[in-house]
């Protein structure tokens, strides 16, 4: 059974940084699909980035286009949300799911506040 862990979460002042990763136990992560959303408090759930398991194809939100960088570490079955430019629209918890033929597995979320 797929375990994620995200971690790297935190306070940080408007245009600062943050890398949050997804640690994955269980599997080998690379078999899937990984996502990053984010939820920010009465909003929805939105997809923020995601990488594809077959061919490393990304994906981000206009919103986050130019400001943010998913990746993948293989050899430590993790992948990795680098955040840049951060606004205080970017405050949310951050989720990952991982995909593949339908099953799909969360993490438990971290919290990323952007505030001066």
């Amino acid at each position: 059974q797929l375990q994620l862990v995200e971690s790297g979460g935190g306070l940080v002042q408007p245009g600062g940084s943050l890398r949050l990763s997804c640690a994955a136990s269980g599997t080998t992560l690379n078999y899937y699909t990984i996502g990053w959303f984010r939820q920010a408090p009465g909003k929805e759930r939105e997809g923020v980035s995601s990488i594809s398991r077959d061919d490393g194809m990304t994906y981000y939100a206009e919103s986050v286009k130019g400001r943010f960088t998913i990746s993948r570490d293989n050899a430590k079955n993790t992948v990795y949300l680098q955040m840049n430019i951060l606004q205080p629209e970017d405050t949310a918890v951050y989720y990952c799911k991982a995909l593949r033929f339908g099953a799909a597995f969360w993490g438990q979320g971290t919290q990323v506040t952007v505030s001066s």
